[in-house]
């Protein structure tokens, strides 16, 4: 098994998000909001938290296809093993992730990732939790073709560690290396919402797959970033579920089960006859925002700080963990998220809802001091 290397680079992450934060500053322009970055960061939570329960499933359906159903076996090959890993991956994402722009029910998880309407380090740990079962068997021909799990494991994890870098407006152009490797500018592009970025640019590592395939544009203009239709929250856990809930509802509506199905399968910018004009209108150029009082962005921080905490130990320490306490930890750190969403929002369900969480916790803590005073006496 290979270790956790999304778990160990979260240091990293945060260190480079401060960088960022810092080299913002120097230059005098504001790349980051707390409310969108809490919401960026919840999103990356929620999935990583959600992928101790099925991650390792996952994991498995590729290692027993790889045991059973390949077709040679690159293992013996190791040189050859690792090239077809890297090189495989990232063809295999640029088809994942462009295909996950041009059919409905994908693009219903892929979307979370592009919601925020902010660019920064941030909005590469905004990610969806149905992302890695919609993208599992777009990696089944590697198995077949006799990539070894443990190749094909840390290839995956590098491309992804390496698109956390390219998410930030702050890195111009890189000169030649604009022609072979995905780069800041190239991943700007792909996260605008004006219509001659739409759809472009969908490469992980390498962007020679877009060049190669006809989807490369180059930056031209500053994108204005987020998504067509509107998304004006900044609670984590509703940005994981509505835009399915929204496809659902749209399906249903539909007036035959070949409409149905076409609702699911369609490009999102489809509009159906059946659906309400307004569906898919445009939004405001301002971007959404709350404000947040000076007491409640203290309270808010404090807090995400915790929940950042006890995630860290759970995705190193999560499959070692008895099931009662994973399932225990993981439920606390997804009600903190909601209630960090409601409290943002003012909802009025947040704060009773805030309060029975923190009496819980507090329940919690006294239960185990208790327990380790008679276990010492």
């Amino acid at each position: 098994m290979s270790p956790n290397y999304i778990a160990l680079a979260v240091p990293f992450f945060f260190l480079l998000i401060g960088i960022e934060l810092w080299v913002a500053r120097r230059r005098g322009v504001r790349v980051y909001r707390l409310t969108d970055a809490l919401a960026d960061l919840g999103c990356g939570i929620t999935q990583q938290v959600t992928l101790l329960f099925f991650g390792a499933a996952l994991l498995a359906i590729y290692v027993w296809s790889y045991r059973h159903l390949r077709l040679v076996d690159l293992g013996r090959l190791p040189v050859l093993a690792w090239t077809a890993a890297f090189v495989g991956v990232d063809v295999i994402y640029y088809w994942w992730h462009r295909a996950s722009h041009r059919i409905g029910f994908l693009w219903a998880a892929h979307v979370v990732h592009h919601q925020s309407e902010d660019y920064n380090l941030a909005v590469a740990l905004r990610q969806a939790v149905l992302t890695p079962l919609t993208y599992m068997p777009f990696t089944l021909p590697l198995a077949l073709l006799g990539v070894p799990p443990v190749a094909y494991a840390t290839a995956q994890a590098l491309s992804t560690l390496y698109q956390f870098w390219i998410h930030t407006e702050l890195v111009g152009k890189l000169g030649p290396l604009e022609r072979i490797i995905n780069t800041p500018s190239h991943h700007r592009v792909h996260h605008g919402r004006d219509a001659q970025y739409l759809d472009r640019n969908y490469g992980a590592v390498l962007i020679v797959w877009d060049r190669l395939f006809g989807t490369f544009v180059p930056e031209a203009a500053r994108p204005t970033y987020g998504v067509t239709r509107s998304f004006r929250s900044f609670n984590s856990l509703w940005a994981q579920v509505q835009p399915l809930g929204a496809l659902a509802a749209l399906a249903r509506g539909a007036p035959s089960f070949r409409a149905r199905l076409g609702a699911w399968l369609a490009p999102p910018e489809r509009h159906f006859p059946w659906q309400p004009a307004d569906e898919g209108a445009g939004r405001a150029a301002e971007k959404h925002d709350v404000p947040v009082s000076p007491a409640l962005r203290a309270y808010l921080l404090a807090n995400f700080a915790l929940v950042l905490g006890v995630t860290f130990l759970l995705m190193l320490y999560g499959p070692r963990l008895p099931a009662r306490v994973l399932v225990t930890g993981a439920a606390l750190v997804l009600v903190s998220l909601l209630t960090t969403g409601g409290l943002v929002e003012r909802r009025r369900w947040a704060r009773p809802v805030e309060l029975a969480r923190v009496a819980a916790v507090a329940a919690g803590l006294v239960a185990l001091a208790l327990g380790a005073i008679r276990v010492t006496n």
